[in-house]
């Protein structure tokens, strides 16, 4: 049987937590027209694999991307860069993706931003545990790619319309 290899080139991701180095790639307009703002997705995922995968995959579907290893990092994060969406693993060492949640939801700045669960766990207790936290969608790996990104666009514009539609009192 023969095998076909296909290798790929890994670029590092690092996610210090000075401001002016937190990566971010913005989308790129090679039309020359006038840039779209594209939506700033942080990823969280303690496996450097996982955020090199999915940093890729965003950056070819027009996303810039921030990225933190683990849930104490994911808060500094997303208070610095203010995403309009978060994937977020929830096992991790220290703080996991549930408790870095709940921080995130007790922020006044970052309560509003939608938080998706990408994790290993398909059981119904951290599906109950990650909706009692306040995640906005649960997905398991491997990473449906078509699912995320259909969650993503539903999530991303419901709360866009939120932060800039009117507000009641």
């Amino acid at each position: 049987m023969n095998y076909n290899f296909v290798t790929v080139k890994k670029t590092p991701v690092t996610t210090p937590l000075d401001p002016s180095k937190i990566m971010i790639n913005p989308a790129h307009d090679e039309a020359g027209a006038e840039e779209e703002i594209q939506s700033l997705v942080l990823v969280v995922d303690d496996s450097i694999d996982n955020l090199t995968m999915l940093s890729l995959d965003l950056q070819q579907n027009g996303y810039r991307v921030a990225t933190a290893s683990n849930g104490e990092e994911a808060v500094k994060v997303a208070a610095m860069t203010n995403p309009d969406l978060i994937l977020m693993d929830l096992a991790m060492p220290g703080v996991d993706g549930l408790e870095s949640t709940r921080q995130i939801r007790e922020s006044e700045d970052l309560k509003d931003i939608p938080v998706i669960a990408l994790t290993a766990f398909n059981t119904d207790g951290f599906r109950r545990a990650a909706h009692q936290t306040g995640f906005d969608g649960y997905l398991t790996k491997p990473v449906d790619f078509t699912r995320l990104h259909d969650l993503m666009r539903r999530l991303i514009g419901v709360s866009k319309s939120s932060r800039t539609g009117p507000r009641s009192s």
